[in-house]
């Protein structure tokens, strides 16, 4: 059997060569989706609440593909790609300010988003109109968050996904070994966006949210994913933000990136400096992230 060591989503693989070509000469009729599925199952590769991880499977065969191990079948129709990271389309709402004490908003409704919902569409528009970074498609594991004033006008977005594969900050502050990293990263999230609307001037209002979103976010992980958190993380980027909203809801900033990129594994890639935090949503997290869990 051909061995091959393939990295991806952070993780070291050997996938089985000689399977992969012998399901595409069995069934000459197959396509990349297909195929990815057979696979999925024979491997048993299955994310924590059971559902097969096909696009990280179709992820491994691009790879493999792209090195000349295998040999893809054309695409059947055009990638989704090319649609989904498009800019998105406009969603009218309010935008009038809101210059209000918190203690007047206190009644917030605080939704998860839903792909492909109404406010799934409102969320991508707000982020890609007005926060400094736009909005792209998020892959992997994400939690979107959309707020409400109590009479229904938008006040912030927040998005978790998919933390930095490696920090030397936030892992010798947890204490893993890359083993250990490798195989508990699912329990750590990354705060990649938050936006208080630009027309919302209400004091306090970041960091009373930031608490409020840290009490439950495990709960809503267990409940799309099957797994909880442990601990959450954000990069704020120091040219632009001090990061005293994330102070204000207790974030311990614990050191900085080193100024690469989350996909710069050849040291390529130029980023500006940025400040980590990170919240521990449990007193043991420590043992729970270096443990087996």
């Amino acid at each position: 059997m051909e061995q091959i060591m393939v990295t991806t989503q952070g993780r070291q693989l050997c996938p089985d060569i000689s399977l992969i070509h012998r399901l595409l000469a069995e069934n000459p009729g197959w396509g990349r989706s297909r195929l990815s599925v057979r696979l999925c199952e024979l491997w048993d590769w299955r994310g924590p609440n059971g559902q097969l991880k096909d696009m990280a499977c179709r992820n491994l065969l691009l790879r493999l593909d792209r090195a000349g191990h295998i040999v893809l079948p054309a695409r059947q129709r055009k990638s989704p790609n090319a649609y989904r990271n498009r800019s998105p389309a406009w969603v009218p709402h309010r935008a009038e300010p809101i210059e209000d004490e918190l203690s007047t908003l206190r009644a917030l409704h605080i939704t998860c988003v839903t792909p492909g919902c109404e406010q799934d569409r409102l969320f991508r528009c707000l982020l890609s109109s007005y926060h400094y970074l736009g909005y792209r498609n998020t892959v992997g594991e994400n939690m979107k968050y959309l707020v409400h004033s109590q009479d229904g006008r938008p006040l912030a977005c927040l998005l978790f996904g998919a933390p930095a594969w490696k920090s030397v900050a936030r892992d010798s502050f947890i204490g893993w070994s890359p083993g250990v990293r490798e195989g508990n990263l699912r329990y750590v999230t990354n705060n990649t966006r938050f936006l208080i609307l630009p027309w919302v001037k209400v004091p306090h209002l970041a960091s009373h949210l930031l608490s409020r979103i840290a009490r439950r976010v495990s709960a809503d992980w267990m409940a799309k994913y099957g797994h909880p958190l442990y601990c959450l993380e954000t990069f704020v980027q120091r040219s632009r933000y001090r990061g005293v909203c994330y102070r204000a809801a207790n974030w311990q900033l614990i050191g900085q990136s080193t100024g690469r990129g989350r996909n710069d594994r050849h040291h390529q890639l130029e980023v500006p400096a940025k400040d980590l935090y990170l919240y521990p949503l449990s007193r043991d997290f420590r043992r729970r992230l270096c443990g087996d869990t």
